[in-house]
């Protein structure tokens, strides 16, 4: 009899669905590494959607494990070779804010925060900030009724200070010359001197006005950008070889809007921070628009107090010369 053979199984062959889900998610892939790297292309014409895209440009690495868990599901090799290039460039954006950059020697220490106009408890929050050990403690958001509060609050830790509509600035050390901020909106800005054994500092207290998010006008920023501008000319134009910025600058620094800025001073947070250092809102923080901006002095540690009353945590900063 002939002896029968069996016949070889058959081919198997990727479906086609699968394969196109696979090409999908390396496309994905692709299109994120391309926005992350080519964010500042995005036009702010006609709603701000650059800003808008920069101020939460952390939060698109979340996208990375989603696309991942899809081509590892879906078996897809080109898809997980394609992540690559949204990794390699959220790492190249942020990998360096990551790791712990604190370190010792901080001659001075200062405090920001956006106290609110709503705070329900503005006793404590004065309480909270005396305690923080800072030398010098920024303002924004000071209303009519509780700057006396606030004042008070601070008087016993904190000699020297000036209020200037709704920011002020209190300090262990002399100030002087607690005017205007350059051509800055005079209730929202502020610049002295502080006196220090080591020279004098010109600390700038900054409150910009804030940008609203709608279907109509889209990120309405330009107020806001106006005020960024206006003080990188200030910031430019001071002759002090020592310059602070405090305050709540209502957006990030990946924010085209404070390129001026981040041009001539550098983030407390980035130099001597461990992660992002996120400020606002209090309840749940997803972005960092209070800034520590310096020039001429060496930030040695930043970090994000704890909450108070207000919507906005307060962040610190230790300087040394």
């Amino acid at each position: 009899m002939p002896r029968l053979t069996p016949s070889a199984p058959p081919r198997q062959y990727p479906r086609t669905g699968t394969r196109r889900r696979g090409l999908v998610l390396a496309a994905m892939a692709l299109l994120l590494g391309l926005l992350l790297c080519g964010h500042g292309w995005i036009p702010n014409a006609g709603g701000h959607l650059g800003s808008l895209v920069e101020t939460f440009l952390p939060w698109y690495g979340l996208a990375v494990p989603v696309l991942l868990v899809g081509a590892l599901c879906r078996r897809s090799v080109v898809a997980t070779v394609a992540l690559l290039v949204p990794v390699v460039a959220w790492l190249s954006l942020f990998g360096g804010l990551l790791p712990d950059k604190s370190g010792p020697g901080a001659q001075l220490t200062v405090v920001s925060h956006n106290v609110g106009a709503a705070n329900p408890d503005p006793a404590g929050t004065a309480r909270d900030l005396a305690g923080s050990g800072a030398d010098l403690v920024a303002l924004e958001e000071l209303t009519p009724q509780a700057t006396g509060t606030y004042q008070a609050g601070l008087a016993r830790a904190y000699p020297y200070h000036v209020v200037r509509g709704t920011v002020g600035l209190w300090s262990r050390l002399p100030l002087s010359d607690g005017g205007p901020a350059g051509a800055m909106d005079p209730s929202r800005a502020l610049r002295a001197t502080v006196r220090t054994d080591r020279g004098p500092l010109a600390v700038y207290v900054v409150h910009l006005w804030s940008v609203r998010v709608g279907p109509s006008e889209g990120f309405s920023a330009g107020v806001r950008d106006s005020g960024a501008a206006t003080l990188a000319e200030a910031v430019a134009a001071d002759r002090a070889e020592r310059v602070v910025v405090l305050g709540d600058l209502n957006g990030t620094p990946d924010d085209r809007a404070f390129a001026g800025l981040t041009a001539r001073l550098r983030s407390a947070q980035a130099v001597a921070g461990h992660g992002f250092g996120f400020s606002w809102p209090a309840t749940f923080p997803v972005a960092r628009i209070d800034q520590i901006l310096v020039r001429g002095v060496q930030p040695t540690r930043a970090w994000v107090l704890p909450g108070t009353g207000s919507d906005h945590l307060p962040v610190a900063a230790g300087l040394r010369w």
